[in-house]
């Protein structure tokens, strides 16, 4: 029978770890993201090297085990002369390993922009800069948002592995809890409840926000008055 007063009795425990939980997941997503977004930039360059360099970033990070990566970062980097914080550095390879996925999904979805209007924009003019700025930017994230989704997620749930090396999130907690109170149904329910409640709230969030920007209506808010001006037909405005 599940014994609530192992949970009630250690609540600080469980809100400290969901709490540093929380914080690493979204720095190492926000950090993550953006170096993606760099990456599908340089994946997408017209210079082969820049390709190349971005395609092996790319597949090492995605073929590469997420514990391995993090063993790299907090043991390997201190015989480099290297000594950073167990937070800093579970967070900086989370991001590593989330931005490659993140990198893949941004530049799929950049090249779900329907060509034709690339292809108009360079007609009348427009650089590269302000065809990403002004014709794909404000248009890919109807394609990116439902796969990012998913990679964001899962960064949660492979945040439980930086209780390998000691930061003090849900898992760690809850091994904490468990090795005082010996009761490890009780602890790991909760730890798991913790988990998917927090997964379902972003779940929620992204679908909330698929849908708003799926709605034509919102699609042509989004559009930059001045692809307005010259992708459509009405030129009246």
């Amino acid at each position: 029978m599940l014994d609530i007063s192992v949970i009630t009795n250690n609540w600080q425990y469980f809100a400290q770890g969901i709490w540093v939980t929380v914080v690493v997941t979204t720095s190492a997503t926000i950090l993550g993201f953006c170096i993606g977004f760099i990456i599908a930039l340089v994946r997408t360059s017209t210079l082969l090297p820049l390709r190349i360099a971005g395609g092996v970033y790319v597949e090492v990070l995605r073929n590469v085990p997420f514990i391995i990566l993090l063993f790299l970062f907090f043991y390997g980097l201190p015989f480099a002369g290297i000594r950073i914080p167990e937070r800093v550095a579970g967070t900086i390879a989370l991001a590593m390993f989330a931005s490659a996925y993140y990198a893949e999904i941004l530049r799929g979805a950049m090249a779900a922009v329907p060509r034709g209007q690339v292809e108009a924009a360079r007609a009348i003019g427009f650089t590269q800069p302000q065809i990403l700025r002004y014709i794909i930017a404000p248009q890919m994230w109807k394609f990116a948002l439902p796969p990012m989704a998913g990679t964001t997620t899962m960064a949660i749930k492979e945040s439980s592995i930086l209780s390998t090396i000691t930061v003090a999130e849900l898992t760690y907690q809850g091994l904490i809890v468990q090795g005082m109170t010996f009761a490890p149904f009780e602890v790991f329910f909760a730890v798991a409840s913790l988990y998917w409640i927090f997964t379902a709230l972003l779940s929620w969030g992204f679908r909330r926000t698929e849908r708003a920007v799926g709605s034509p209506e919102l699609a042509a808010v989004f559009r930059s008055p001045l692809a307005r001006k010259y992708l459509s037909l009405d030129h009246r405005r």
